[in-house]
């Protein structure tokens, strides 16, 4: 198989994955309507967690996390390059779901799977950033924002930790996902900036 067909099947396969709406689905098989109708419109765990389901988001978040995981765990042994390019059209496929009009989610738990399937130490550091923020601030968007900033940055600084293979396509990708996760975040930012974000068990 060539390199692009490789790389073409890499891609597809992870925009498909990407694409199942979790939270969609299961909110509405819990007979709460569609998740996009209330808070920011996003299907991902922290819309869901506005319904008042903390079990529902916490399912949301695992299946959001796990589908952007299987997608670099199948493409990872056709090389780090097929992997990076699976999760990160898992990632895109996520926030611009094709069958709901290209609008999905934020794409930060997403984005914490694909970062666990290629390198546990990398996940850990940022799902450390994140829950740091989240106690101390109580807004989930600042908490994220402010990991995936800081995700290729310890991408490139964790490439001595022992067992972490430092491959350049998987900062790369960190950086492409922080400039995806702040372009989906641009209303969060001009809250943040405004003061208005609400917090975490809020409602928006």
């Amino acid at each position: 198989m060539s390199a692009t067909l490789v790389a073409i099947l890499a891609a597809a396969g992870g925009l498909v994955l990407g694409s199942i709406p979790f939270g969609l689905l299961l909110t509405r098989a819990a007979g709460l309507g569609d998740v996009r109708a209330i808070g920011s419109g996003s299907i991902g765990a922290t819309n869901v967690l506005r319904t008042g389901r903390k079990d529902l988001a916490f399912a949301t978040l695992l299946l959001d996390a796990g589908k952007g995981a299987l997608a670099v765990v199948l493409a990872a042994p056709h090389g780090p390059l097929a992997a990076a390019l699976a999760g990160g059209a898992a990632v895109v496929g996520h926030m611009f779901t094709p069958w709901l009009g290209f609008r999905g989610g934020k794409g930060v738990a997403t984005s914490l799977g694909v970062c666990l399937a290629m390198a546990w130490p990398l996940a850990l550091s940022l799902a450390g950033i994140w829950l740091a923020m989240a106690v101390i601030f109580r807004i989930s968007s600042l908490a994220a924002l402010t990991a995936c900033v800081l995700a290729p940055v310890a991408s490139w600084l964790l490439a001595d930790f022992p067992g972490y293979a430092p491959h350049p396509e998987r900062t790369l990708l960190m950086a492409v996902i922080a400039v995806l996760i702040a372009v989906r975040h641009h209303e969060n930012i001009r809250r943040l900036l405004a003061g208005t974000e609400p917090r975490i068990g809020r409602s928006q």
